[in-house]
């Protein structure tokens, strides 16, 4: 199944409802992702795709276009720190990957396939967190 029919199409279309706009006093953050939501998809930058992902917004649409990414680069740096973009993707609850479990397997492979070395320059904790996946990704094939 191809998970990136939808890329010329903003969020708000592929996940309604449409969300009104923020409040007044609505965050930066909150702001941001009202605005990402009615981007199309395929005009997403990592950052953005990493922020939707934090807030776990429409990971059905948004985890595709990250893996893809992430399978050219894991370690890429989206906005904080080499590697962000991939941490955010794996801590999404498994009820996200269970509908997407061929695009979990394949990300479980290119983090099998990521040196120690490389491991051992991440956050402290990251190393744990991608073992995590990995044997989650494995129980949902």
């Amino acid at each position: 199944m191809d998970h990136l029919l939808h890329l010329g199409r903003p969020l708000d279309e592929l996940d309604p409802p449409r969300w009104a706009p923020p409040a007044s006093d609505a965050t930066h953050l909150v702001r941001k992702v009202h605005e990402l939501r009615r981007i199309p998809l395929g005009e997403l930058g990592p950052a953005d795709l990493r922020t939707l992902i934090s807030q776990q917004v429409a990971l059905p649409y948004v985890l595709p276009p990250a893996v893809r990414l992430l399978l050219e680069e894991p370690l890429l740096d989206a906005y904080f720190y080499e590697g962000d973009l991939l941490l955010a993707t794996v801590n999404v609850p498994d009820s996200a990957w269970s509908l997407l479990p061929d695009l979990a397997a394949q990300l479980s492979a290119v983090i099998e396939a990521l040196p120690e070395a490389v491991l051992a320059g991440l956050p402290r904790g990251a190393a744990e967190e991608l073992t995590r996946f990995v044997a989650r990704a494995e129980s949902l094939c």
